[in-house]
């Protein structure tokens, strides 16, 4: 998503205009605005797919209850001494954080792939440059997610965790 969602930003750049900055080729997927918009929604239709079956699965197995924040948490990053449970803490709230995050993404990519059919959502944003800036904001939050979400892995389980995700 990120490579052709820059090949669509080349197309017409969202800060600066056409004469703003330009992404290399190479780091681009589509080569030119349609190639990019069609590798884009094809990855959208997955990914929304792949959030649906997540939050329904959490939802069926009553994993929230611990996957996500709760006031417990809360309490452990005020009162405890226990660096492992204070990990912990801060995993669940990185989780819980990111969940509006992508359905922001989302519901602004919505906007975005039918103006037409979905005014409403950019009348939510005021305006379609809004819209536009909004979603491609959310690019570098998930990144940013997905390095604490790292860190934080390593940082309960070490190497072998990380290795566990992959292997």
């Amino acid at each position: 998503m990120l490579a052709s969602g820059l090949q669509i930003y080349n197309a017409n750049p969202v800060f600066g205009g056409r004469a703003g900055w330009h992404i290399p080729p190479i780091f681009t997927l589509g080569g030119w605005l349609a190639g990019g918009r069609h590798w884009h929604f094809a990855a959208m239709w997955l990914f929304s797919l792949n959030l649906v079956f997540y939050g329904v699965y959490v939802l069926v197995t009553r994993r929230w209850k611990h996957r996500f924040v709760s006031d417990k948490d809360i309490k452990a990053l005020k009162l405890s001494q226990n660096q492992q449970r204070l990990t912990y803490a801060w995993h669940r709230i990185a989780y819980t954080a990111i969940v509006p995050i992508l359905l922001l993404a989302i519901f602004s990519g919505l906007g975005m792939y039918k103006p037409a059919q979905f005014h409403w959502i950019v009348d939510c944003f005021g305006d379609w440059q809004a819209l536009r800036i909004v979603h491609f904001s959310t690019v570098p939050i998930v990144i940013i997610f997905a390095a604490i979400h790292a860190l934080l892995g390593r940082k309960v389980g070490g190497d072998r965790l990380l290795e566990s995700m992959f292997w």
